[in-house]
């Protein structure tokens, strides 16, 4: 009898093996199976044995010290229960997540972020997929349906097995093809992602595309201005094609042929031009500008010589500070050229590179390093209107190494009695709020440079951002921009639903195996 009631511990393992694997086996198949059940019914019956071989060993009462023992443990486990559901309940209540992974595949960025969580309408992206789709899909639709509140509602369908469903949404939709369909109050947008992954950016320019009013900005042209059309390096192509992705139309606009600045123009944008402006075009301008109009200028350099050459007449009066329309707004562009020996891009001194700029968050939130090649700089005047705001936005990085050449025979030396020191303002930003009724102002930023912006530095630094930002401000929208983002290798285990079910089986069975242990030895000690 002894020796039965010591075998109580491996009878006990046995059953507590048994009853393991039948009801994990039985989970992890989601359906009826007949072994499975067979050796859970053993692993019960064998700790109902162990139950009643216990309670009949005849052992004597339980002694004071060992209720203490008792006491502690049932104390020790309802602390761990309570600790337990409150961990649980924090975490339903509270969320708090952590992205591990090396390039926060599974975090919006802040930009989209802010943009979902400032949404002023329900926006519903419908996806059809044929087949299974893909788990990087599903976790991007849960991110976005997470951060916006439930302001967007998301859902995946499969055109073939759907099919009169998908048929609302027009011919578009074939069993070839992997479309995201954007719907809002401004309208419907359609991605096709048959060739590539969908990306965070496509699904967001598409929500600002339905929520938001289309803005257009005029590119003033018939002076040798950048153009928006041309791939070329001096072209303004790549910047015409962010700002469309941010929602912001370009056009082109001449004023001998055009006649004043259209109705519809948000932004007028004056992109380097090489040619003097007549006076009738000057006060076109002008008008645009105090009737509430915003702008931004990007004035060319100087042009330079060697000592050995005199600029002529006509070069002088090439790339025109326009300076008839500005200072009337506070602020005086230089015949000079801005040098920075410590900051600097490319080896060039005249292509300072820096991030000093003022606190002005709408812009310069963000921002890394810009760079502007043979930049002017900018003197702010005091005699203008008193209702005229006007600071810098970018100034060179250095003080004692930067200042404004003004010779412009490429001799590189600072004549304190001719040059500005630095740090040299290269970019102002102009603001006036209208008096009485009319709600509207008057914004511009005048950047001293084009180059920056055309395809051959856009993508450069924090070049591009810089000229969105300066542009969204402008246009007063009142959302981030968003900039092309490289591609991200994604490498990831994904699960299937049974598979899920093994790990979730082992994570309980290891504690039930501890526990098991641990009670095991309890027994031994009993029967002792």
């Amino acid at each position: 009898m002894k020796k039965d009631v010591k075998n109580i511990p491996v009878l006990f393992a046995a059953g507590l093996v048994c009853l393991m694997y039948g009801a994990g086996r039985l989970y992890i198949a989601m359906r009826v199976d007949v072994i499975g059940i067979m050796i859970f019914v053993i692993g019960l019956a064998c700790a109902l044995v162990c139950g009643l071989r216990l309670r009949g060993n005849g052992q004597p009462r339980i002694s004071m010290a060992g209720l203490r023992a008792y006491g502690f443990f049932a104390a020790t486990v309802v602390v761990l229960a309570g600790v337990t559901v409150g961990m649980n309940y924090l975490a339903c209540r509270f969320e708090l997540r952590w992205d591990v992974t090396r390039a926060r595949q599974h975090t919006l960025s802040q930009y989209t972020a802010e943009i979902l969580r400032n949404l002023n309408a329900r926006v519903e992206v419908t996806t059809f997929y044929v087949g299974m789709p893909p788990k990087y899909l599903e976790d991007l639709f849960q991110e976005y349906a997470r951060v916006s509140g439930g302001k967007v509602k998301t859902a995946i369908f499969d055109p073939l097995v759907d099919i009169g469903y998908a048929a609302q949404f027009g011919n578009v939709i074939s069993g070839q093809e992997k479309k995201v369909i954007v719907q809002s109050s401004g309208g419907r947008k359609d991605i096709d992602f048959t060739d590539a992954p969908l990306t965070e950016e496509q699904l967001t320019n598409a929500i600002l595309q339905v929520t938001r009013r289309v803005r257009r900005v005029y590119f003033l042209s018939g002076h040798g201005e950048y153009d928006i059309n041309s791939s070329e390096d001096n072209g303004l192509k790549t910047f015409a094609e962010l700002l469309a992705k941010n929602n912001i139309e370009s056009r082109t606009w001449v004023i001998a042929l055009n006649g004043p600045v259209p109705q519809d123009c948000d932004v007028l944008i004056i992109a380097g031009p090489k040619e003097q402006f007549t006076p009738q075009e000057e006060q076109t301008v002008e008008e645009y500008l105090e009737a509430g109009g915003d702008a931004l200028f990007l004035i060319e350099h100087t042009l330079i010589t060697t000592p050995d050459k005199t600029l002529s007449e006509e070069e002088l009066r090439k790339n025109p500070s326009l300076n008839n329309i500005l200072t009337k707004w506070g602020i005086r562009i230089a015949d000079d050229i801005v040098l920075d020996l410590a900051s600097h891009a490319s080896g060039d001194v005249g292509s300072p590179a820096t991030r000093n700029y003022p606190a002005h968050n709408a812009i310069v939130s963000g921002l890394d390093y810009t760079f502007y090649v043979r930049p002017r700089s900018i003197a702010m005047l005091g005699n203008r209107r008193a209702t005229i705001r006007v600071a810098p936005l970018v100034l060179t990085a250095s003080t004692k190494e930067s200042w404004g050449e003004s010779n412009r025979n490429l001799i590189v030396k600072y004549d304190d009695l001719l040059d500005r020191p630095g740090p040299v303002p290269i970019a102002f930003v102009i603001w006036e709020q209208k008096q009485g009724d009319d709600p509207s102002d008057t914004r511009m930023a005048v950047f001293t440079d084009a180059d920056f912006l055309s395809n051959a530095f856009i993508k450069q630094y924090s070049n591009a951002q810089m000229g969105l930002n300066a542009a969204n401000w402008i246009s007063e929208l009142d959302y981030h921009v968003l900039i092309d983002r490289k591609d991200i290798a994604v490498e990831r285990l994904d699960l299937t639903s049974q598979q899920k079910r093994v790990v979730i089986v082992i994570l309980w069975a290891m504690p039930a195996l501890i526990a098991g242990a641990g009670i095991m030895v309890w027994m031994r000690q009993r029967m002792e």
